[in-house]
């Protein structure tokens, strides 16, 4: 996985200019757990029936020649992708790369950017064509980011398979960091102007 700042954000050590009219959060750390069960939902939820590909592959022969060596064999290898499906999500937390996804930070938010700020001279921006889609859940947003282009994957099957198995990135803005309702609307209608959630 690349780092958010290798997909085009970049780490500011200098003090940000004042916009008046950022939407400004508190400061929230997302738990690696939390982020691993939120990316494993978010996988199955649009995979499921890459599962069913081993079960009826390996199933096929018992249909044939009925044995339950067939069948055991064929729910083995599911369980066996379906395990390292999960581990290569949950992988994702354990990787230094993935780091600035899980500090403590508080958002500033307006037009042009979001502003990650650690404190105030340190932080890392994101455009907002960074992003590909939002999210909302009854308690949060959820913004992923786009992943490579395809001319920055490798050639081959290497990059088929990091086309097709790739591991959602996405910042957790639960409703809870925001200072007012009055915020989270703007941040709504924010979101709204970028097409970003439905009108």
């Amino acid at each position: 996985m690349q780092q958010p700042n290798q997909r085009g954000g970049q780490r500011v050590q200098q003090q940000q200019p004042f916009n008046p009219l950022a939407i400004r959060t508190k400061k929230n750390q997302l738990d690696k757990n939390d982020y691993a069960k939120m990316a494993l939902v978010q996988v199955w939820k649009k995979e499921w029936w890459r599962a069913l590909i081993p079960l009826v592959l390996f199933s096929l022969p018992a249909a044939f020649a009925f044995s339950w060596w067939w069948v055991a064999g064929a729910v083995i290898m599911t369980v066996l992708y379906v395990l390292v499906r999960s581990a290569q999500v949950m992988g994702v937390t354990q990787m230094e790369q993935s780091n600035v996804l899980f500090e403590r930070v508080m958002f500033e938010i307006d037009q042009r950017q979001i502003l990650m700020k650690r404190n105030d001279r340190e932080g890392m921006t994101l455009q907002w064509d960074m992003i590909e889609r939002v999210t909302q859940t009854k308690d949060a947003y959820q913004m992923y980011l786009k992943g490579p282009a395809a001319d920055q994957l490798p050639k081959g099957w290497k990059g088929w398979l990091a086309k097709n198995f790739n591991v959602p990135v996405f910042l957790h803005l639960p409703f809870k960091i925001f200072n007012s309702p009055n915020d989270i609307k703007l941040m709504e209608s924010l979101l709204r102007r970028k097409n970003f959630i439905p009108a």
